[in-house]
Order: structure tokens, then C-alpha cells, then sequence
């Protein structure tokens, strides 16, 4: 099964993401557990962190040439929130 494509996100702190999908599901992504992995070593800076972008057509979040997390892995662990901490998410 594809997953859905990212509609919009947002970081909510440090190291958690808020990621609305196109089928309306919303998704927390905790990066933590990637930082490990020297790739992603850069996520550990809060401005890098909060300054990324969606690929064009939703199929990822990226921060630099180097550094993005597709769709499918924001969606198979990402925890579903039925009551998101914000109201709405805003396009990004």
C-alpha cells in the first residue's frame, strides 16, 4: 500500500514533527531516534531543525540536498493523533 502524501507540516519542538497527510490523517514524527545516523547529525541544531520544506507533491520533508525523510517513513512511524495538539495545521 503507497502511503498518502504529506499536505502539510510543521516542527512543534525541538525534535517532533506535525505532519497532516492528504488523506487527513495527522501524525507525530519524533526524529530522535534517526540522529544517530551522522546523515542526520544536523537535525540536532533547533534553526536547522524547524527549517525545512515539503518536496514538491508531498512525498517528503526536506532540509538540504542531503538531509530529507520521505512520506512513507513519516507515515509507517509516525504515532496517530486523533486530538493534534494545535487545532490546524498550516500549508507549508
Amino acid at each position: 500500500m503507497k502511503p498518502p502524501r504529506i499536505a502539510s507540516a510543521q516542527a512543534v519542538d525541538d525534535r517532533t514533527l506535525l505532519v497532516k497527510f492528504t488523506d487527513h490523517a495527522i501524525k507525530q514524527y519524533d526524529v530522535s531516534r534517526l540522529l544517530d545516523n551522522p546523515m542526520f547529525a544536523p537535525l540536532r541544531n533547533p534553526g536547522f531543525f524547524r527549517n525545512f520544506r515539503l518536496e514538491p507533491g508531498g512525498y517528503g520533508i526536506v532540509w538540504n540536498e542531503d538531509i530529507d525523510i520521505s512520506e512513507y517513513e513519516l507515515w509507517q512511524n509516525g504515532i496517530s493523533l486523533s486530538n493534534p495538539p494545535i487545532a490546524e495545521l498550516v500549508d507549508s
